[in-house]
């Protein structure tokens, strides 16, 4: 579970990066899953846009990623962000100890 603190910082890291994951009218699938997995086994924090053509909600996709264990950090929009921690991450992202 992540803390306010974290949160807020994760979300200062997000502004900076573009959605990489839409979610469209195929909706939620396992390959869909598999894909944001891979992607935050090297990343750990993701932006993902849900189409207009969805039929998905935010609230269903946020609970679709849950069942991975995958946080939950803001959404904006149509737009989620998401946080998993990860040993193999390119460059892992660090909290402060404060």
């Amino acid at each position: 579970m992540l803390t306010t603190k974290q949160k807020v910082y994760l979300r200062s890291l997000a502004q900076g990066i573009k959605p990489v994951v839409q979610i469209g009218k195929e909706g939620l699938s396992d390959n869909l899953m598999e894909t944001v997995l891979n992607y935050l086994k090297k990343h750990e924090l993701i932006k993902i846009s849900i189409l207009q053509n969805s039929y998905v909600t935010k609230e269903e996709a946020i609970e679709f990623f849950n069942q991975e264990e995958i946080e939950f950090v803001q959404s904006i929009g149509r737009q989620i962000i998401l946080y998993k921690q990860s040993d193999d991450a390119i460059d892992p992202i660090k909290f402060s100890k404060k």
